[in-house]
């Protein structure tokens, strides 16, 4: 469907007037009612206000895009104005509307408005496109406008799909992006990657690994006719499948960073190719498809973690609101101290919470193990990862001993594996049922009872003392660390290690820490979106539309969504995120706030112990971030 066929000359104001906001959307409704694409006009002008406090339409250059999606809407249709004189719309860079176009979509499966809604926008950051609409005499004149663009944009499109079509066998290249999480690194090295290849003229497709599961999934057939494929990953990620094609493996914030030159290495073919049998060497001469052994060891790891977290989270969670319930209906003081012990399971429905969070709570370290030595070994590390990880979580070595048997567990399989390599092949289906579970999981139990949980168990029960124990200007120096570390790689490995800590003193019962973690990482976004407010010749014009976003990133707990502000400026990013962050965890330990949630935003406050200083706590770092932005960074010239 073309945008011409959507507009009805009816709809169409030239050289309008309007007092505000509200009064530009009535007008467009009217024009809308005109052509009769709606049957109730109050009922879709009461949409096009709720789509409006989402966020505004305005999408800068003096342009908005109102639009409602409706059962009032009885067939798809558009209304333009002009306003010459402009009208205050709420636009992100404050500038007044002169040009505004509504969307009328019927409630229907098609979303046709997102399909003319798209069109409309990449059309609309044509300053000749949008000169001639303002410009137009005529209703006929503004929609032969419209006509013309559309009309060359439709014969690029064909043409460069032709193209593509063109170089796909020889320029195909995949991408597989995976981090711990799977929330943001995932994605963001997805978008980079498609740029970088975008920009150079060649197809990629990338399949993510996150916690939504595998999207995009590459196929048999695409892996064949590949010219390379770019595995940008910390975790586990399926690699058989890649045999014999060339292969670049790294870090998944290479992926972000570092996407040209990937893309770059994968067409010029300075690329080793993958082996099955031994894993990638990665002799070639690219530095950035090396995969270090550090490297290796951390994707080992981050595969346990990101298996552990949803138990981590949803139980943690869960077991915080119990506490919640019990602190809400109970006087303590009436208790007595034995009945004081089984604070959250008190009340019948806290008791409910505490039974399920903590049934998945108790699967944490058998899960870390588990899948430690699953990305070591493959399947048959698994069994005797998770029985390390229950003797773990059992005794007293606790997340330390988990950590240590995951690895023990996954090295002590290959070595199996290694051994029985030259048995009868009539043997091979006993070894994954019988020999490598039998072996394994007696000798992981054997090292876990007489080695692990003996000297582990000692190191982990001290830790968890001297922390239970820390208070005044030691407990404020270590929430210095561990806010200031959330800063330093915004999801990468330092930020990880504060994070896993974080999680594990939960384990332990001491919960100011995970307060203190979540804290500094909530902090960068925040502080980005109020400097991008407040110093505004900082930053680029793509800067500042992109700030908003970044609240919403900041108040759910996502620090990666200043990744791309401390990319672009790293020397005055990163050290003033750091600051802001440090001042976040200092004050949060300094008040004792505590959180026994790992993770949520401002969505688990309610189960923060001294929610009040909290506040004080991120508000405080944010501004001491912002300002040390403002301050530092160059005024940007565009």
């Amino acid at each position: 469907m073309r945008i011409k066929d959507l507009l009805d000359p009816k709809s169409i104001k030239l050289n309008g007037v309007a007092t505000d906001k509200n009064d530009a959307i009535h007008q467009l409704v009217d024009l809308m009612v005109a052509s009769d694409k709606i049957s109730d006009c109050k009922v879709y002008e009461e949409g096009v206000h709720a789509r409006e406090e989402e966020s505004t339409t305005a999408v800068g250059e003096g342009i908005a895009i109102p639009h409602c999606k409706s059962d009032s809407v009885k067939k798809p249709g558009l209304a333009a104005m002009t306003i010459p004189a402009g009208v205050d719309y709420d636009a992100p860079d404050d500038e007044k509307v002169t040009l505004a176009f509504l969307i009328a979509a019927p409630n229907s499966k098609e979303n046709i408005h997102v399909d003319v809604l798209s069109k409309l926008s990449v059309l609309l950051l044509d300053d000749e496109f949008t000169s001639g609409l303002r410009n137009a005499k005529t209703k006929k004149e503004f929609i032969e406008v419209i006509d013309k663009a559309e009309m060359k944009k439709d014969a690029e499109d064909a043409e460069e799909r032709l193209k593509e079509m063109q170089n796909t066998k020889v320029q195909q290249i995949l991408a597989v992006t995976a981090c711990p999480t799977g929330i943001a690194h995932t994605y963001m090295a997805e978008e980079q990657l498609k740029k970088q290849a975008e920009a150079v003229g060649c197809t990629i497709k990338v399949e993510t690994r996150g916690q939504g599961g595998t999207k995009n999934e590459l196929t048999a057939k695409e892996i064949e006719d590949a010219t390379c494929i770019i595995v940008a990953a910390d975790t586990k990620v399926p690699m058989d499948r890649f045999d014999g094609k060339r292969v670049i493996q790294c870090q998944v914030a290479d992926g972000i960073n570092k996407a040209k030159e990937l893309i770059d290495d994968a067409l010029n073919g300075n690329v080793s190719v993958y082996r099955a049998a031994q894993g990638s060497k990665s002799t070639g001469t690219s530095e950035i498809g090396k995969e270090s052994k550090g490297h290796v060891i951390y994707k080992h790891l981050m595969n346990g973690v990101s298996h552990m977290l949803p138990f981590v989270v949803g139980g943690g969670i869960l077991i915080a609101i119990a506490f919640l319930i019990d602190g809400a209906l109970i006087d303590m003081n009436s208790l007595s101290i034995e009945a004081r012990s089984g604070f959250g399971s008190i009340t019948p429905l806290a008791s409910i919470f505490k039974t399920i969070g903590g049934g998945a709570f108790s699967f944490m370290l058998p899960i870390l193990a588990g899948f430690i030595a699953m990305s070591i070994a493959d399947r048959p590390g698994l069994a005797a990862g998770f029985v390390g990880g229950y003797i773990a979580s059992t005794g007293t070595s606790g997340f330390l001993g988990a950590l240590v048997v995951g690895f023990a567990a996954g090295y002590f399989v290959l070595w199996l594996k290694h051994i029985f390599r030259k048995i009868p092949q009539s043997l091979d289906g006993l070894k994954p049922i019988l020999f490598y579970p039998l072996l394994s999981i007696l000798a992981v139990g054997l090292f876990m009872i007489f080695l692990v949980e003996p000297f582990v168990g000692a190191i982990n029960i001290a830790l968890n003392s001297a922390l239970s124990r820390m208070s005044g200007s030691s407990s404020i120096i270590l929430g210095i660390i561990v806010g200031g570390m959330m800063s330093v790689d915004m999801g990468g490995p330092v930020n990880k290690a504060a994070y896993v800590f974080g999680t594990a003193s939960i384990v332990a019962g001491n919960y100011n820490i995970m307060a203190a973690v979540m804290v500094g990482g909530m902090t960068p976004p925040l502080a980005i979106a109020l400097s991008t407010f407040l110093f505004k010749n900082k930053f680029t014009t793509q800067e500042r539309k992109a700030g908003p976003a970044n609240i919403i990133m900041g108040l759910s707990f996502i620090t990666e969504g200043a990744i791309p502000y401390a990319a672009a400026d790293p020397l005055h990013v990163l050290p003033s995120c750091i600051v802001g962050s440090a001042l976040a965890g200092a004050i949060s330990m300094a008040a004792n706030c505590t959180l026994m949630a790992p993770h949520g935003g401002i969505f688990v406050f309610p189960v923060v112990g001294n929610v009040a200083m909290y506040l004080v706590a991120l508000i405080a770092g944010s501004i001491a971030s912002a300002v040390l932005l403002g301050v530092t960074k160059k005024t940007v010239v565009e």
